[in-house]
């Protein structure tokens, strides 16, 4: 039924009616894939029971693969680049075209340019939090931009018809900073393990590399950006190798602070054992490691955590945000404890492969998420 956009009503046999499903029209900012954009792919490739999804976007690399899993997107004069005014006339030109019953944003441009755009149209708005932090610094850097932003929020809030968390973590903070009116209601990013591991097959059995000699590898997969606390990372690496002299690390991404990595990594006597391959395809990072390493000052609800834990590797993060609702005491690290770092990465390394934790599957969330719509209708 998602293909044709229709859905049957009638209990009994021949006594159905086809009726159109309801469009959620998806707001989302951004061009490139990146963790919302992986919300979004996960979220097409399921399909949302008894609706309609349809996601409005800029053109490029997330439009692109959405039409290649044959998913319904439009696209546009959408999001920071085309600015303020374009995007609301885009977003109400789509609404009166498609005649959505909810308008679900995501990310903070989106979520403002909804909250307007959606105003006597009959559409209603709802707003999934990804990506608050605890400390104001993190996102915005001063006090007083942190803020206006919250004033911002406050307002654009009183709007939405619902408002979704991605953890509690995310939702104490929101609650904290901007006081919604709504119960937030959290629905953490599903993952499939069978679906990850498809992508991420071991060339060499994790742990394996330890109890050969060969060393662990490591793997970090975040923005080269300060939040990501890499330095500390490899201060924990340049430690860990007195012990492991054939450990590795790769340190995938880009970000305003490569160089200043890369010159780091050379002022430890790492130049040999780290490296830095830019954007890299996950699955297949994942596939060549023991261990994946994560030492931000905050996460949401990390997708790199949840797949390497599908992966069946080894994990190491900081007891920050959603962190401890997705990972056991063990596998959580102070990062200024560069010896306690080293430490966790190493027995995490020769722990070999693990059952991945229960968590909830993409299809979980898309029942989830619908769940939200229908309250709110």
């Amino acid at each position: 039924m998602r293909a044709s956009g229709l859905r049957s009503t009638g209990s009994k046999p021949g006594s159905e009616v086809l009726v159109p499903q309801p469009i959620a029209l998806w707001a989302i900012p951004v061009s490139n894939i990146g963790g919302v954009a992986r919300h979004v792919l996960d979220m097409a490739a399921v399909g949302l029971p008894g609706w309609r999804l349809v996601v409005l976007c800029p053109e490029g690399p997330l439009a692109t693969r959405l039409r290649g899993m044959g998913a319904a997107v439009l696209t546009g004069a959408f999001g920071p680049d085309a600015g303020f005014r374009a995007s609301v006339s885009t977003l109400r030109t789509n609404i009166r075209a498609l005649q959505p019953s909810v308008v679900h944003a995501h990310l903070a441009y989106a979520d403002v340019v909804a909250a307007v755009a959606t105003i006597g149209t009959g559409a209603r708005y709802v707003t999934t939090e990804h990506g608050i932090a605890a400390d104001d610094t993190v996102y915005h850097g001063r006090a007083w931009r942190s803020q206006l932003k919250a004033l911002l929020h406050t307002a654009r809030l009183r709007r939405a018809r619902a408002v979704i968390a991605v953890s509690e973590a995310t939702k104490r903070a929101m609650v904290r900073k901007w006081r919604p009116a709504q119960d937030i209601v959290v629905v953490p990013n599903g993952v499939d393990a069978q679906e990850v591991r498809s992508r991420a097959v071991h060339s060499v059995q994790v742990g394996q590399s330890v109890q050969s000699g060969e060393g662990p590898r490591i793997l970090s997969l975040s923005r080269l950006s300060p939040e990501k606390r890499i330095p500390e990372l490899l201060l924990a690496f340049s430690e860990m190798r007195r012990t492991h002299p054939k450990a590795t690390l790769t340190i995938a991404g880009e970000g305003p602070d490569r160089e200043d990595l890369q010159a780091r990594a050379k002022e430890l006597g790492l130049e040999d054992a780290v490296t830095f391959p830019g954007f890299v395809d996950a699955g297949a990072a994942m596939a060549q490691v023991d261990v994946v390493v994560q030492l931000s000052v905050w996460e949401n609800c990390s997708y790199t955590l949840l797949d390497a834990i599908a992966a069946g590797l080894g994990v190491v993060a900081t007891p920050v945000g959603g962190n401890p609702e997705i990972l056991p005491d063990h596998c959580l690290v102070d990062a200024s404890d560069t010896a306690a770092v080293a430490a966790t990465i190493a027995a995490q390394a020769a722990a070999g492969f693990r059952p991945p934790s229960a968590w909830l599957t993409r299809e979980d969330m898309a029942e989830r998420t619908v769940s939200v719509y229908e309250r709110t209708s």
